[in-house]
């Protein structure tokens, strides 16, 4: 099972008070829901790929509405895919819509959401929780990215549950892709405070655990890749700098150098794998690593004069 598919299961055996359950109700229809007209009848179909989240449907519509309501279950023709299940309430159609403020008077559907289903804290929470159930998806966190998005087919749906979910300062936003509008946050720490947000809080600990494994991993990937660029840089220098002493020692003599100079060639030669630090502790009177570094520019210098003379 996914981790998509792992959320969404944790979210559905959430109890909520009675607000709360109409909040989530009220995205799960508006996202997933279809009216339509039968022998002068109103009916309502909510489709959905997920068994936990039709049997989620079913029981809020039967425990809210005590209506008759059926759970039906057809196969996907395409490349036999997943089922996909459709709770239908074949009565009090505009009823329900109206008390989920899905529908206004004259049967008008009201754009965006309604600011009466979510009144309280715990409704916003609630509807963004039905919003994730009906269109929502997040990437698996042991992959190379965090993702988390919800499509709706509307553009003011969309940025009305961007507005509602900024209001918990999550950072998140609406973009169009082909079949509709996408709201969306690719910042793990926000996808963690919308999974702790919606319920999903054994998903939320799964999910930081992987991340702070990942960062743990990246940190000292990145330290083990600075030391190995510092050392190969520090071995590159110390090999140019042997190379030039030995030059220096085939033409003019070591001992014809300035007595700084000889003394540092000397200990860099018989010491090639010490740093500039090392170096200037054993020079006469503790030479800083600046001053080494100059002292061995100086014999850098004077080798390349005789490579070009």
């Amino acid at each position: 099972m996914s981790f998509a598919a792992q959320t969404k299961k944790e979210l559905t055996m959430i109890e909520a008070d009675d607000c709360c359950e109409k909040a989530e109700l009220s995205a799960l229809i508006r996202m997933n829901g279809a009216v339509q007209l039968s022998s002068q009848r109103v009916i309502l179909d909510i489709s959905t790929e997920n068994a936990a989240i039709a049997r989620r449907i079913y029981s809020l519509i039967k425990k809210r509405f005590q209506v008759h309501t059926e759970l039906l279950v057809r196969k996907k023709m395409r490349l036999k895919k997943n089922n996909v299940y459709i709770v239908r309430v074949p009565s009090r159609v505009q009823e329900i819509l109206s008390e989920l403020h899905i529908v206004s008077e004259g049967f008008q559907f009201t754009p965006g959401i309604d600011k009466r289903i979510i009144r309280n804290n715990c409704c916003k929470r609630a509807y963004l929780r039905g919003a994730f159930l009906a269109g929502g998806s997040v990437n698996n966190p042991e992959g190379s990215s965090y993702h988390l998005e919800i499509s709706s087919m509307y553009e003011e749906h969309c940025q009305a549950l961007c507005k509602l979910a900024n209001r918990f300062g999550l950072n998140a936003r609406c973009i169009e892709r082909k079949k509709g509008f996408v709201f969306y946050i690719k910042e793990g720490e926000k996808i963690i405070e919308l999974l702790n947000i919606i319920g999903a809080h054994q998903s939320l600990l799964r999910f930081e655990d992987v991340r702070i494994m990942k960062d743990m991993r990246n940190s000292v990937n990145r330290l083990v890749n600075c030391e190995t660029a510092n050392l190969n840089k520090t071995i590159g220098a110390a090999v140019r700098q042997i190379d030039n002493i030995r030059l220096l020692e085939r033409e003019i003599g070591l001992e014809n150098l300035p007595d700084k100079l000889r003394e540092v060639a000397e200990i860099r030669i018989q010491h090639p794998d010490m740093n500039l630090k090392e170096i200037g502790e054993l020079l006469k009177g503790s030479v800083s690593k600046s001053g080494v570094n100059h002292r061995l520019r100086k014999i850098d210098e004077l080798a390349e004069k005789i490579r070009n003379s």
